[in-house]
């Protein structure tokens, strides 16, 4: 009897943790990956405007938390036609053959009251490096039709280089090999 009312306790504790994950929709209309790189001697800001994916965060256990990503290339948005379509070629991201970048988290690290280090795979053009996210809750709050919503701010830097993303030879000088990535998410559920 003892081991039947330890393995029931058991049963309940574990269940009671995996009731602390809530899983996020990641929404596309409020979410935004942003970039920025040299641009000779000044920098250039972009964004990509379609992003998917769910947030699942454990606020309890930040550690079992996770992520995962979708990036839509041809969302790119540079303010310019010639330069979207330049972006997505193959001199850079290829996205005829490359549609989409992707992110999928490894593992969580509270590093202070809000925010986390995220340690995941970061795949672009087939290509996959270990990278660190920065992140920070926003918030976290009712939404419109009964919705709960998250909010982060994220942040993180890579090399175009390690992903096959330098460009042509003559534009080496002009643009930069690093590029600051500035992630908005905005992501949530319905009750119920």
């Amino acid at each position: 009897m003892k081991r039947l009312i330890a393995l029931l306790a058991t049963l309940g504790l574990l269940l009671t943790a995996r009731a602390d994950v809530t899983t996020y929709k990641i929404d596309p209309v409020h979410s935004s990956v942003g970039f920025t790189l040299r641009h000779l001697v000044s920098k250039f800001s972009s964004s990509f405007t379609k992003v998917t994916g769910t947030v699942s965060f454990d606020e309890a256990a930040p550690e079992k938390s996770s992520v995962e990503a979708t990036i839509e290339i041809a969302s790119v948005n540079t303010a310019n036609e010639k330069r979207n379509a330049h972006i997505q070629s193959a001199d850079f991201f290829d996205a005829a053959k490359f549609p989409n970048a992707s992110f999928k988290s490894k593992a969580w690290k509270k590093t202070g009251a809000n925010t986390f280090d995220v340690t995941g795979d970061l795949t672009i053009k087939d290509i996959t490096k270990e990278v660190v996210l920065k992140a920070t809750l926003v918030g976290t709050g009712p939404g419109m039709g009964g919705a709960v919503l998250t909010g982060w701010d994220v942040s993180a830097a890579i090399k175009k280089s390690d992903f096959g993303l330098a460009g042509p030879a003559m534009l080496s000088t002009v643009l930069g090999d690093d590029v600051a990535l500035s992630i908005s998410v905005e992501a949530g559920y319905k009750k119920g």
